[in-house]
């Protein structure tokens, strides 16, 4: 019995030891923001759901960016990041579409994700929207829409399907691959992607084309040298920040903020 006992906590430690654990960060920054921060309940059919809202410094109403967590959920540097759009003059609201899910490693993360229905998501992005468009004075009727990684993919996706959007930035998130959804996108979709992201990069130019062709705008750029999720791996608060992520991130920042800029 003590062989067992001792075989199974081997096992255990070693799968401890392998596991992919996921360093959140970003809480200096919220701690010591001078922007006011709320957490705010939005009811979604028949469940309520939380979303964590910053809003700008700023003397008029202000256009507002749905943010779409990558996989591991409403962690602390997306809640960092909707602070740097609200710095950026943008009311910046990230809906918990994990349900306040809490992951010790990637592959807890992955399963949690994939178990989301999407009309479960669309269902909360829109509660979301209607919210921070009806709910929040401070908007100024202006809505767009940010998504990292799975993210990503859900902000291509939602660009097809909410009516009021007037921008979607999806960053190294999979494109539309068909010429329905090309025809039913209704705003620009601009996109951030790593070079060493091939996976994701490969659904490019079917999208470009299918875009083109049904005279939509999509403004894909490829960011040299970046990995996978080069926005969290460049931030220089993540203790396992990558120099080249770094890089990729500070080019794409100062796109972004022009295309923010543009929001009206």
């Amino acid at each position: 019995m003590r062989r067992i006992a001792f075989a199974i906590a081997l096992v255990f430690v070693t799968h401890l030891l392998r596991a992919e654990v996921i360093k959140d960060f970003g809480r200096d920054r919220l701690n010591n923001s001078p922007r006011h921060a709320d957490w705010v309940d939005i009811k979604s059919g028949d469940r309520t759901i939380k979303a964590f809202v910053v809003y700008p410094e700023r003397k008029d109403k202000a256009p507002a960016v749905l943010v779409v967590s990558e996989i591991f959920g409403l962690t602390d540097w997306v809640r960092s990041l909707c602070d740097e759009l609200a710095e950026n003059g943008v009311i910046a609201i990230a809906p918990d579409l994990h349900g306040g899910q809490q992951f010790e490693d990637l592959d807890a993360a992955r399963k949690a994700t994939s178990a989301l229905r999407k009309e479960q998501v669309k269902a909360d992005l829109d509660a979301t929207a209607d919210y921070v468009l009806t709910k929040i004075p401070s908007c100024n009727g202006t809505l767009a829409v940010c998504g990292f990684c799975w993210g990503g993919g859900v902000t291509f996706q939602y660009a097809t399907a909410n009516l009021k959007l007037k921008a979607a930035y999806s960053f190294y998130g999979v494109a539309v691959d068909n010429a329905e959804d090309a025809a039913k996108v209704v705003c620009p979709v601009y996109g951030f992607y790593a070079e060493n992201d091939e996976r994701v990069n490969a659904t490019i130019p079917k999208a470009e084309e299918l875009l083109k062709a049904a005279g939509k705008k999509y403004e894909p750029v490829i960011y040299k040298g970046a990995g996978h999720g080069f926005m969290r791996a460049g931030e220089p608060n993540n203790p396992d920040m990558r120099e080249a992520d770094r890089k990729a991130r500070d080019e794409a920042w100062p796109r972004w903020k022009k295309l923010l800029a543009e929001l009206r």
